[in-house]
């Protein structure tokens, strides 16, 4: 525990209202989880106000409140810290209280557009293999051991992350692998994180709502490679970044420490060659330092290649033997919701992926290509209250890539689903020529629809949601599970 007074001692221009001497038994944002002597932080968005639950939390017996509100007058017996900045605040405060866990720990971070997840996971079963005890924090969840336990950001708030890593260094994890988001890079959500490698998978359109411009993104993403430069507790600090991407260049220039490279097209420390892709795995051989990695894989896809390339990057960086990494990889299955195979009875192939940036789409389309017997028939949207540059984009890739285009609803959120569809059509009707495509709003409409007209040899593309199994509406979100969904519309064929 620690006082008051040391939390503010790390803040310029910090002052206490009431005693200092309160001792703190935990940092919180969310009121419902406060107990006796937490500090609660009191966050301002456009939806909420942490200041209107200020009472609630003393009567759960906090000891104090963080807040930015100079004239607060906290309840009787509840001190408050006062912080000229919350964020940058909290990235001092957080940390120190939790003794810094990830000095104690060997941290891998994954940042990119696409890959990411799925690179994680290979890294997490290579070092399972390796016999670390491994913890994950991802977009589809957060593992602790053989733990599964929910999340709801790729890289969660500076509070709740070094919470995390604080229960993980109790359970006795030795590494942890995880996805480091662009927003959380911004937000310095990883402060007080000591990384010991960090990966690049590749930098394409996203979220430019957010950045304004790409510049502003790659800058976002690069700072990674500043933080895993820095000096810190532990030695050993590698970059291992994928030089086929053209922003290799800018991760390089902020990677002062060892570097792996790794790809297919140029020349690298770790090179992919002989890539044979098929529709129920591929082969491959990586040649670097070591001499040569024979591959035969239960994944597929160019874009995979990529990914396994990472994973071996940054185990190596992390001292494992490669024929530890090749055993691991040869036992490894795809992850939810990315290129995931639908198993059923039936003449065609459902195949359901998280692709919803035009890099992805085209990454899915071109591996499906490669592998498909009959025709490519895409089911896809875009999301809501997004980057809306990216629509016509995906629409145009989906019909020069697909035979037959189905644009339907991913995340409206409060935006008009039909508005979203116009946009996409746009770029679809640049590129269809005379190839079938359908708009239809309802997504469950649309897979059904997708099923219906699909023959032997098809390959149906589910794209945007992946492992997600809610769909966010304007007033409401719903259970919506795109393989669930297929699994129906497949049932309901036996009927006809």
């Amino acid at each position: 525990m620690k006082t008051l007074k040391e939390l503010a001692a790390l803040v310029d221009g910090a002052k206490i209202i009431g005693s200092g001497e309160v001792e703190i038994t935990g940092i919180e944002h969310d009121s419902r989880k406060i107990v006796a002597g937490n500090l609660f932080v009191c966050f301002e968005g456009a939806h909420f106000d942490g200041h209107n639950f200020i009472n609630q939390v003393a009567k759960q017996g906090a000891a104090a409140i963080l807040t930015t509100r100079e004239n607060i007058q906290p309840p009787a017996g509840i001190s408050a810290l006062v912080v000229p900045e919350m964020l940058s605040s909290l990235a001092k405060i957080v940390p120190y209280f939790y003794d810094y866990p990830s000095q104690k720990m060997r941290v891998i971070g994954i940042t990119g557009t696409n890959g990411k997840t799925t690179t994680s996971y290979m890294i997490r079963s290579i070092l399972k293999e390796a016999g670390k005890k491994v913890g994950l924090i991802g977009t589809i969840q957060m593992i602790i051991g053989e733990e599964t336990f929910p999340i709801h950001n790729t890289t969660p708030n500076v509070i709740d992350l070094q919470h995390i890593f604080a229960e993980m260094l109790a359970k006795n994890i030795d590494t942890v692998v995880m996805e480091v988001s662009s927003h959380a890079l911004a937000e310095n959500r990883v402060a007080g994180i000591e990384f010991d490698t960090a990966v690049f998978t590749n930098l394409t359109q996203d979220h430019l709502d957010y950045h304004k411009t790409m510049e502003n993104y790659r800058a976002t993403k690069a700072k990674l490679f500043d933080i895993v430069s820095s000096a810190g507790k532990k030695s050993n600090k590698t970059a291992v970044i994928n030089i086929d991407d053209e922003s290799s260049v800018v991760m390089i220039d902020h990677a002062a420490c060892e570097k792996i490279m790794y790809g297919i097209e140029k020349n690298a420390d770790l090179r992919a060659a002989e890539v044979d892709v098929h529709a129920n795995g591929m082969k491959f051989k990586i040649r670097g330092a070591f001499g040569v990695m024979d591959l035969n894989l239960k994944i597929t896809g160019i874009f995979n290649v990529y990914n396994v390339l990472a994973a071996v990057g940054a185990t190596l960086a992390e001292n494992v033997f490669p024929e530890t990494i090749k055993a691991a990889l040869e036992k490894f299955r795809s992850v939810p919701g990315r290129f995931e195979k639908i198993f059923a009875d039936v003449p065609f192939t459902v195949i359901v992926d998280y692709a919803h940036t035009p890099d992805g789409v085209k990454n899915v389309l071109e591996t499906a290509r490669q592998i498909v017997k009959n025709r490519i028939i895409t089911v896809f949207g875009c999301g809501g209250d997004r980057d809306n540059t990216k629509r016509p984009i995906m629409g145009r890739l989906a019909a020069k890539l697909s035979d037959i285009v189905i644009a339907t609803s991913d995340n409206p959120r409060t935006e008009n689903p039909n508005k979203i569809l116009k946009e996409i059509e746009l770029g679809i009707n640049e590129e269809i020529g005379g190839k079938i495509y359908e708009c239809i709003v309802d997504r469950r409409q649309a897979i059904f629809r997708a099923i219906e007209i699909a023959q032997a040899g098809d390959i149906i593309l589910i794209l945007g949601k992946g492992h997600e199994n809610y769909q966010i509406l304007k007033d409401k979100t719903i259970h919506f599970d795109d393989r669930e969904v297929a699994q129906e519309a497949i049932g309901g064929l036996a009927h006809e």
